[in-house]
């Protein structure tokens, strides 16, 4: 029982070879029964995140939240699926049926292929593949192209205009995701998920809590959640991409988007918080799955508590945010963080992996990472503080210049 997904999938594989099977087919078995067990994971969790942040965001508000269907309201989310399900999928006249449908499924199916990769544990992973970081970036993207289908096939206005914005933005964070994605993949040596896990004997959020904030930043972006939900914006073009989608049709954009902003909680967990890695899991593998679980929950109620808090900022304000500040940022503390290393690394004083090495070993290297670090977003910091005093200032002379000419329109 130290490790019990090994202990299952010899189990199964010796239930099914037993059974008359070839090994290669009890492997695919093995492999598709996991893939299916991982997708309904994806899809289920659904069913408690929905009704967790109803009742977070509920208490932060002052209000009461779900307690109708269900003990604390915990079956109100099965409720909603069943009038979802219950309502008429309308397709507009004019609207290409076939992406009309499928953008919809690939918006979830993105999703769910972004777990294919994530460790739960050191012997718990769908396909530990040598790409898994840039793998997981481009099923993520496949959302992107989710939403451009939806808006392009409705024959609506309001929806292609609404897809069009959200395309842009999202293309736009990709960058610094891919850009503060590379750090931990360097630092590691490999783009494997759970080598990036096993490097961290010191997570690399104390190393390289820059990166952190700016990859999730970017990803919270490109989930659309708040402060930057503007893939809907109902204030400004009604409901964005999906205006024209009702049903179990808009369910599927709905599940999507809650799916998508519990994964990017996973691959934060992953890339920056040590993963399934803690103590004792060397001795009982078993227990990674339980500290994956814990701090991809910690790091959700994190993003419900900044959804509760934070209002919706501008289109404009988003694109110049992620471009004049979040880009040259991360490009930045990318080039430095790389530089300082293998500086460092060559002179002999620190190893150049971290893989390899005990918490003593990469205590050293952790700390010239965080000096980094420190002084590049102290940098950072000191900018904002320039750009927004030169604002106030900007609006001041607006401002007198606007109240002396209603001075002078008065007198005459």
């Amino acid at each position: 029982m130290a490790d019990i997904f090994t202990t299952i999938y010899h189990w199964l594989f010796n239930l099914i070879t037993g059974l008359g099977a070839s090994e290669g087919l009890a492997t695919g078995i093995i492999q598709f029964l996991g893939a299916f067990a991982i997708a309904n994971f994806a899809l289920l969790i659904l069913v408690f995140n929905i009704w967790f942040e109803r009742k977070v965001i509920a208490r932060m508000q002052d209000r009461i939240g779900p307690n109708r269907v269900g003990p604390w309201g915990i079956f109100q989310t099965v409720a909603d699926l069943a009038k979802l399900l219950s309502k008429e999928i309308i397709i507009p006249d004019g609207a290409d049926l076939i992406p009309f449908m499928f953008a919809p499924v690939l918006a979830v199916g993105s999703v769910i292929l972004i777990w294919a990769v994530v460790p739960f544990a050191k012997s718990a992973i769908g396909t530990d593949v040598s790409i898994g970081a840039l793998y997981f970036v481009a099923a993520g993207s496949l959302g992107i192209m989710a939403i451009l289908l939806a808006g392009w096939s409705s024959n609506n206005k309001y929806a292609l205009l609404g897809a069009f914005r959200a395309v842009a933005m999202l293309v736009s964070y990709e960058v610094p995701i891919i850009l503060t994605l590379l750090i931990p993949v360097l630092l590691t040596g490999s783009m494997r998920m759970n080598s990036i896990v096993d490097a961290q004997r010191i997570w690399y959020f104390f190393g390289v809590p820059l990166a952190a904030i700016i990859f999730w930043i970017g990803s919270v972006a490109e989930v659309g959640r708040t402060p930057f939900d503007l893939l809907e914006a109902e204030s400004e073009i009604v409901a964005g991409y999906h205006i024209e989608y009702s049903g179990f049709a808009f369910a599927m954009f709905y599940a999507a988007e809650w799916a998508h902003g519990f994964a990017i909680c996973a691959l934060m967990a992953t890339l920056f918080f040590g993963g399934w890695r803690g103590p004792g899991v060397d001795q009982f593998p078993t227990l990674g799955a339980f500290y994956f679980i814990t701090k991809t929950f910690l790091i959700y109620f994190f993003q419900t508590w900044t959804r509760a808090t934070l209002p919706r900022v501008r289109i404009d304000q988003v694109m110049n945010f992620c471009w004049k500040f979040l880009v040259p940022l991360s490009l930045l503390l990318l080039i430095l963080t790389v530089v300082v290393d293998k500086v460092v690394a060559l002179s002999g004083a620190i190893p150049a992996y971290l893989s390899t090495q005990s918490f003593a070993a990469m205590l050293p290297r952790t700390i010239v990472l965080l000096t980094v670090n420190l002084v590049v977003g102290g940098a950072a910091l000191l900018w904002i503080a320039r750009a927004g005093r030169v604002e106030r200032e900007r609006r001041a002379v607006q401002m007198a210049a606007i109240e002396s000419g209603a001075a002078q329109q008065a007198g005459k």
